[in-house]
């Protein structure tokens, strides 16, 4: 059979796939479903071994350094296991200061919050009243938020007359919580696999990517991948080493200041700052919503003191520890983000960063290869004529 014959087979099958396909779309849907289901603590355990390994390659390159001072080189496995070990360790060291100081500091914040409104949203309503809005919506709001009106009879009673939708409920919640419990375990259980395996399974993949596709396609392959890990992972150690310097000077300066809910704001600085840019004006925004509700002269005190701890961490900080993270400009990180957040919310504005820095990256290079390569033709087409003219000229 010619090849063009084969060509004309596949593209045929092709079609009739793709007819039996569009004709069963909901059967063709929940087959991926189930499949995905399948493969979903896998999918987990590499999206968690891809995460750990930022930290696992710190201390990689951390223990190399100071064995190479003690003239010690250890195996690639026990070094492995070492630093895998260590970025355990910290991750239970953070959830044990987490939940032993900044939890508690939350709640308190948080309980201080709900106290101010209470207490001082007559003051509020009064104010708005006099300049004529209409205060219904938030009178009503305001009085749902009192536990004292909540009726525990009629509560009761809806409790006992739907005890049986809330046994199923139930039911069904604790099932489906056993399910993600499970799928978490094997997830962290693969990802613990991977790592400890990641030289070995790096190898076997290169191999096979080199084996079966073409030499050209798979350095284009592997170079991709090359520049998706990388930029990832610049942008994951990136953005948790500035929030956590962020996190900490906000606390600092709003504590030195005297300034209201310094561990609330410092703690909402450092999860929106793995928003470049616009996290950080939400959370000096919140912030000073939070501290308007105490005291407004604070309230102008704590945009002050944000936007200068924000400029000091941003040009003498950041540059320094963390360096150009991705290497995206600020107007490309907007569009990132805008993308992103439209497309998959929260999740979308923060991995759509590195995901456009990998497509800028991989557009300059191009870009340059194809200026180069026309540079060189013309360049190449200027000797021609320049010898074209001195052997007419010599004839």
């Amino acid at each position: 059979m010619s090849k063009r014959m084969k060509n004309c087979m596949l593209l045929i099958a092709f079609g009739v796939a793709l007819y039996a396909c569009l004709n069963n779309f909901g059967s063709v849907i929940r087959f991926f479903q189930d499949i995905g289901g399948l493969l979903l603590p896998i999918i987990g355990g590499m999206i968690v071994a891809f995460v750990l390994n930022v930290p696992v390659k710190g201390f990689e390159t951390l223990y190399s350094r100071l064995f190479r001072k003690i003239n010690f080189q250890p195996k690639n496995g026990p070094l492995v296991m070492l630093s895998l070990l260590s970025t355990l360790a910290c991750i239970v060291l953070i959830v044990i200061l987490v939940s032993t100081m900044v939890v508690p500091q939350l709640i308190s914040s948080v309980r201080s919050v709900y106290l101010t409104i209470q207490t001082r949203s007559p003051q509020w309503i009064a104010f708005l009243s006099e300049y004529g809005f209409d205060t219904t919506w938030i009178t009503k709001q305001l009085s749902s938020l009192s536990l004292s009106q909540i009726d525990v009879e009629h509560i009761v009673q809806n409790v006992l007359t739907g005890a049986g939708n809330f046994l199923s409920s139930a039911l069904g919640i604790a099932t489906s919580t056993i399910s993600i419990i499970v799928n978490c375990f094997f997830s962290l259980v693969i990802a613990l696999y991977i790592l400890l395996s990641k030289k070995t399974l790096g190898r076997q993949c290169k191999k096979l990517l080199y084996v079966h596709v073409r030499k050209p396609i798979a350095d284009c392959i592997y170079h991709v991948a090359t520049l998706i890990s990388k930029t990832y992972s610049k942008f994951l150690s990136g953005q948790c080493i500035e929030a956590i310097i962020l996190g900490v000077l906000i606390f600092i300066s709003f504590t030195i200041f005297r300034i209201p809910y310094a561990v609330l704001i410092a703690v909402l600085t450092g999860v929106l700052s793995f928003i470049p840019y616009i996290g950080a004006f939400f959370a000096c925004f919140i912030g000073a919503v939070l501290v308007l509700m105490v005291n407004p002269l604070q309230a102008l005190l704590s945009i002050i003191v944000y936007q200068v701890v924000q400029f000091i961490e941003n040009q003498f900080i950041y540059p320094h520890v963390v360096g150009g993270s991705v290497g995206l400009a600020p107007l490309w990180t907007l569009v990132a983000v805008l993308i992103g957040g439209n497309l998959f919310g929260i999740l979308g504005m923060i991995f759509f960063i590195p995901l456009v820095a990998v497509l800028y990256q991989l557009v300059k290079e191009y870009t340059n290869k194809k200026q180069a390569m026309q540079q060189a033709a013309a360049a190449a087409a200027a000797n021609a004529a320049q010898k074209a003219k001195a052997d007419a000229e010599t004839k």
